[in-house]
């Protein structure tokens, strides 16, 4: 397999996840995710809404943006589980395309060689996200994405660097943050919103490039971060 991440690199990660069909889950889980809605409003959003909930979602694209050598990876739902050259793109972009259980197993092995890492909400979503549906499917993670919370080194989510680890309570986004540090808007084709409906009609490519946009936007808010706010943690 050829290796689209040099050893020890910097890397910031992002997923993209759709909900399972709420018909085909069982009537017990339906009935408890409904009892925890607080409003009929609430409960009637539920069933699209279940890629928030742990275990409820399956992941359909991983990207990876590596800061030592500015360029990215994805790996996203289709039928070529290999890592090849993005086709079309001249970015140095490498893809891998599988199942969901060929997509976690290739993006475990890689998290060996990887060194420090990079996210915005990584360490309250896409880490267990990522590591729960591996669980699901029998795939062993090989490192633990949400390390003991003040420990920066292994993984850095910048939500906690803008929250000053939770002492700020009001909670931006990541496009709010790229607008006021300066750094090239992720929503340009999609936004996190309409990835159901997309992964719906099939666009799994474009799902797949938002993915890149988001992970390469948190590359570029950490390295407007890394010499300023950063060092406090």
């Amino acid at each position: 397999m050829a290796n689209p991440s040099n050893h020890g690199a910097t890397v910031a990660f992002d997923i993209e996840v759709a909900g399972l069909e709420w018909e085909k889950l069982d009537e017990a889980t339906r009935g408890y995710l409904l009892e925890r809605a607080r409003t009929e409003e609430d409960r009637a959003h539920v069933p699209d809404r279940l890629a928030l909930f742990p275990g409820c979602g399956q992941i359909v694209a991983i990207a990876l943006f590596n800061l030592d050598e500015m360029r990215g990876a994805v790996l996203h739902e289709g039928a070529d589980p290999r890592w090849q050259p993005w086709p079309g793109r001249s970015d140095g972009t490498w893809v891998y395309q599988g199942t969901e259980a060929d997509m976690l197993s290739a993006f475990w092995e890689r998290m060996r060689h990887y060194g420090r890492l990079i996210s915005f909400c990584g360490r309250t979503y896409d880490g267990p996200v990522l590591m729960i549906r591996s669980a699901m499917l029998g795939i062993p993670p090989s490192r633990n994405l949400v390390p003991p919370r003040y420990q920066s080194m292994q993984h850095l989510d910048l939500m906690e660097v803008l929250t000053f680890q939770g002492a700020v309570r009001e909670k931006f986004s990541l496009e709010y943050w790229c607008r006021r540090f300066d750094v090239e808007s992720p929503k340009v084709t999609l936004d996190g919103s309409q990835v159901q409906r997309a992964y719906g009609e099939g666009r799994i490519t474009t799902i797949a490039d938002y993915c890149l946009r988001d992970a390469r936007a948190t590359a570029e808010l950490f390295l407007k971060l890394e010499k300023t706010l950063v060092p406090l943690f």
